[in-house]
């Protein structure tokens, strides 16, 4: 070190500090991503069953999956819509002639139907499970908590059996098979290289990271889905010759037939807050989705605020990367500072001006 000093001409007192910056430097960005092309995600002549797979970000996801090489299972409710989603993911296979794709009919919000659609998926995939599950069926019923005029209790139970429980049940399922001792992965015959891992995807909101008004039925479902993914993430430990990999999706405001479902029936102070938050494509979110799945994430956002909200409430959630994770959750807090004031003044601003929430205004 004496020598390099020496012959760049820095003083030791600059070189020993810059030195350990390069280095500190070095590994943030080498952490980041930035230096490797490692695919963490690869799903060419893997088997995927998603939920919710007939309209909106389940359809973009499997056409997208279809277009990188998997064979893919769609599960919905709807047949009609299903058969129309077969046709266009089947449309997208980069390799037809080795790629195979399915559909199942259920309804994730019926107890113990996770179990059947294994089956099935089994039954079709040659009497093997499928390697990745992405759990994306969900619905939301925006709704003032407290309004008379509406049965928020009933919605809310309507929200965690779909959002909630549709994907805890799925993933109880799908994880009975994989880690069963009899299916223990085969061996790679590398030293040192271990198999494959599977994937469950759990598929959150940005509204899992900062709750809003006129979301009390459908937030506390997804809040769930963290913490379910977070006891998963630490228990699936106890399986190391079974390897399966946990993430979480948060997406935000997608253009798709859900959103027109639940624009009905959303508070306008709802509609006020959100205004400004730009909605994205289905295809835009699960390109996105994927890109992070593919870099290994394990909380995966879809846009620069989502990832700052992210980093703003990790608690004890596994980090992507520590370093800038800490970093920007240092940042957030002052963020959030001026962001809730802002936002409570918003809402009671609103009530000033349109007075008590429950008592309708005559038509003019």
């Amino acid at each position: 070190m004496d020598i390099i000093e020496q012959r760049l001409g820095v003083p030791p007192h600059i070189a020993g500090p810059a030195a350990t910056f390069a280095f500190f430097a070095f590994f943030l960005i080498k952490k980041m991503g930035l230096f490797t092309n490692t695919n963490h995600f690869p799903v060419e002549g893997k088997t995927i069953l998603i939920t919710g797979a007939s309209e909106g970000m389940g359809l973009a996801a499997a056409i997208l999956l279809a277009k990188k090489g998997a064979s893919l299972i769609l599960v919905s409710r709807n047949v009609g819509r299903l058969e129309e989603a077969l046709v266009k993911v089947t449309a997208a296979a980069r390799s037809p002639s080795k790629q195979r794709f399915t559909y199942i009919s259920a309804d994730v919000s019926e107890p113990n139907y996770a179990e059947s659609v294994i089956a099935q998926a089994i039954a079709w995939n040659a009497g093997a499970a499928p390697d990745i599950v992405w759990c994306i069926a969900g619905l939301s019923s925006p709704m003032l908590w407290a309004d008379p005029a509406n049965d928020s209790i009933a919605a809310t139970r309507r929200n965690m059996d779909v959002n909630f429980f549709g994907s805890a049940e799925m993933s109880r399922a799908i994880l009975k098979e994989w880690l069963a001792p009899e299916n223990k992965p085969k061996d790679t015959g590398v030293i040192g290289q271990k198999p494959e891992p599977k994937h469950i995807v759990f598929t959150a909101s940005m509204l899992a990271l900062f709750a809003i008004v006129g979301y009390g039925p459908y937030t506390p479902s997804k809040w769930a889905l963290r913490g379910l993914a977070d006891t998963l993430n630490m228990e699936l430990r106890m399986y190391p010759d079974h390897p399966v990999k946990i993430h979480v999706v948060y997406p935000g405001t997608i253009t798709s037939p859900g959103l027109e479902r639940e624009n009905k029936t959303k508070p306008q102070i709802t509609l006020e807050l959100e205004k400004e938050e730009p909605a994205e494509s289905p295809e835009t979110v699960a390109e996105r989705a994927v890109k992070g799945l593919e870099k290994g994430q394990y909380n995966v956002t879809v846009s620069t605020l989502g990832d700052l909200m992210r980093c703003g409430i990790l608690g004890g959630s596994e980090r992507n990367n520590w370093v800038w994770d800490t970093v920007v959750g240092w940042v957030v807090p002052v963020i959030y500072f001026f962001v809730i004031r802002i936002m409570n003044a918003q809402v009671a601003g609103w009530a000033r001006v349109n007075g008590h929430p429950h008592v309708k205004k005559a038509a003019a």
